[in-house]
């Protein structure tokens, strides 16, 4: 294992809040190895700004890790030209001018008959409104229209679970199994329908390219594991805050911000996805820190994110706030894929949407955000959604 200072965790208080360990370990030991994770994380912003895009040294490529092992080799466990060649095949689905002229009708038409299904009196916002729209807009991007909303939620959730599983349990793993079991049902159910009508999904887009079948599922899953909770999380996150910081509301009502805005603070703010794992190359020093071959290392995004060294006042929500230097979707060459998606179907549509009809929302519970590899809402209770 690398030589980094030892810094130990609680492992239930840093899911429940990670960030006093993280502002610790930025001003302690920027670089510390967690015994509990068996893990060396990185930090400080620039830091993993830097070292994400390093690919010879923290490499993506994991034959023995989580996400390889439950879900397939997908692009986001390739570096170099066979991540370049998978991620060429699928732009067509999740091009800016694809989300444009596509999805971003059918993400509105959903979002609309969703929100003319809330009660008024009282609405969980995760489960009964971000949650369908998130998991409506991942079904026409998947192809997987076959899926019920609350299935796709399900399964990804197994996933994202099965892929955070450090501690080894074997029922969080079987789950997974169960979920991943699910997509490719789905997918078998799919795939004759869009070879007759191949369209712009996902699915049709990688069997149209020649992706080898096996690539195309450990993809379809990957897309899942990062294309449903962390939108959910982050659409009923960003609810709640604006709902908990009413002057910040009222900058995005009248106009003073965009939504788009709202969602990058948001996103820097609460970091849906906390972390990206890598695998250590080679022997390689930093800071005075050596790793060593076949180390495991954790870039965290989510203290990157409130780095008091880039961001002033870092763990204050402020949609004012410059967050060009945000790497809530990393950096280099792994930059999320399907961030215009998210883009759009978050600031474009359900923020404004729902304000639009819910500019008197008001929060009945206090909002408990859990979670550090991936962190969001566990519910957001609200009341006052008149129509």
């Amino acid at each position: 294992m690398s030589n980094a200072p030892i810094y130990h965790i609680d492992p239930k208080a840093f899911w429940i809040d990670p960030y006093p360990d993280l502002a610790k370990m930025r001003a302690n030991t920027p670089i510390a190895y967690v015994p509990e994770l068996d893990a060396t994380l990185l930090t400080l912003r620039n830091d993993i700004f830097r070292e994400e895009k390093n690919i010879v040294v923290f490499s993506s490529e994991q034959p023995g890790g989580l996400m390889t092992t439950l879900m397939g080799e997908n692009m986001m466990r390739k570096d170099g030209a066979p991540h370049m060649a998978e991620r060429k095949a699928i732009f067509p689905t999740v091009s800016p001018r694809t989300v444009r002229d596509v999805w971003k009708s059918q993400f509105e038409s959903a979002t609309r008959a969703i929100l003319d299904r809330l009660p008024s009196d009282q609405v969980d916002l995760v489960s009964d409104f971000a949650m369908p729209v998130s998991a409506e807009a991942l079904k026409a991007i998947t192809g997987l229209t076959n899926m019920h909303f609350a299935e796709m939620d399900r399964v990804s959730q197994g996933m994202i679970d099965g892929c955070a599983n450090y501690g080894g349990d074997p029922k969080v793993e079987a789950n997974c199994h169960d979920c991943t079991a699910s997509i490719d049902a789905h997918i078998d159910e799919q795939i004759p329908i869009l070879k007759r009508e191949p369209d712009l999904s996902l699915l049709s887009v990688a069997m149209k390219s020649g992706m080898p079948e096996g690539q195309v599922r450990a993809n379809i899953k990957l897309a899942i594991s990062g294309g449903q909770n962390e939108p959910r999380d982050a659409i009923a996150g960003a609810i709640a805050a604006l709902l908990q910081h009413p002057l910040q509301l009222e900058k995005a009502l009248s106009g003073k911000v965009s939504w788009l805005q709202v969602f990058e603070e948001y996103a820097r703010w609460m970091s849906p996805i906390g972390m990206t794992p890598r695998r250590i190359a080679q022997r390689y020093t930093l800071d005075d820190i050596t790793f060593e071959p076949e180390d495991r290392a954790f870039l965290m995004f989510g203290s990157g994110n409130r780095d008091e060294l880039i961001f002033d006042h870092a763990d204050t929500f402020d949609v004012t706030r410059d967050t060009t230097k945000a790497i809530s979707f990393g950096a280099g060459p792994h930059f999320c894929a399907g961030a215009w998606a998210s883009r759009c179907m978050i600031a474009e549509v359900a923020l404004p949407m729902f304000f639009e009809r819910f500019a008197d929302a008001t929060l009945t519970e206090p909002v408990a955000y859990r979670g550090w590899a991936f962190r969001g809402p566990l519910s957001v209770q609200a009341s006052g959604l008149v129509q």
